[in-house]
């Protein structure tokens, strides 16, 4: 079943609730199924990476984390 949501890939969004409320960006991707988007720039998390053949180091990498559905809105 698909679940139907205000938002999808490529719209401007603003943060309206929550610790990043008022920052702005585009979302890059809808877990419809989750309830949870991800906004280019707002919720910046930290996570380890392990070594490989891509990453040889591994160490600390920086990427965005899911924000609720409800706590945007389009602009």
């Amino acid at each position: 079943m698909k679940v139907k949501t205000h938002v999808k890939a490529g719209d401007e969004v603003v943060v309206i609730a929550g610790n990043h409320k008022g920052k702005q960006g585009t979302v890059t991707s809808v877990n419809a199924a989750k309830q949870q988007v991800i906004v280019e720039g707002v919720r910046t998390i930290k996570k380890a990476i392990r070594r490989s053949e891509a990453n040889p180091d591994g160490g600390i990498e920086e990427q965005d984390g899911p924000i609720h559905i409800s706590n945007v809105k389009k602009v």
